[in-house]
């Protein structure tokens, strides 16, 4: 593994920080969520996530990771485990914001990797883990396509992406 510069590591960080939470979150929705369909789009979702955070592991050392892990855990859960109760449309309204929030995040980063030639795999592995974030938007999206959400269900989405980008900034750090 080529050295990487510290702001390298700190962005790796908070993608391993928000994939463990992914992870959580996808629990979080089979813990409550009751519908076969939903169930089924969590645990395919699910095994996609754990993929990347494997991937991401094999970039970041242990002793970088966030500190923080338990709390991207708990708040993954919630953020999975809310929208589950509330039912599908509340989920794939949920899926869409965060994985909208997560497409930004990494083109960033992989903006800042096409200037560092020896991090061109870690570009690639980033690329690829975009590309699934996406096509897991654009599910979600497609299956709310019939509706718009109510005032409740906007706000929710709207305080699942400040928290990510809350996220990202304490992990960053921590």
């Amino acid at each position: 593994m080529p050295d990487m510069p510290a702001h390298t590591a700190a962005d790796l960080r908070t993608d391993h920080a928000g994939e463990t939470g992914a992870i959580a979150i996808y629990q979080g929705v089979l813990a409550t969520a009751r519908d076969p369909a939903l169930r089924l789009f969590a645990e395919r979702h699910l095994v996609t996530e754990r993929q990347h955070l494997h991937d991401i592991e094999a970039w970041l050392p242990p002793q970088q990771r966030s500190r923080l892990l338990s709390l991207w855990r708990l708040a993954g859960f919630v953020t999975g485990a809310v929208p589950g109760l509330w039912g599908s449309k509340a989920v794939y309204a949920t899926v869409e914001a965060v994985e909208t929030f997560v497409d930004r995040h990494y083109e960033d980063q992989i903006r800042r990797l096409s200037a560092q030639p020896a991090l061109s795999e870690l570009r690639q592995t980033l690329l690829a883990c975009q590309a699934d974030e996406c096509a897991h938007r654009d599910e979600a999206a497609a299956a709310q396509a019939q509706w718009q959400p109510g005032r409740a269900l906007r706000a929710w989405c709207t305080l699942v992406g400040a928290g990510s980008h809350a996220a990202v900034a304490l992990s960053r750090h921590l």
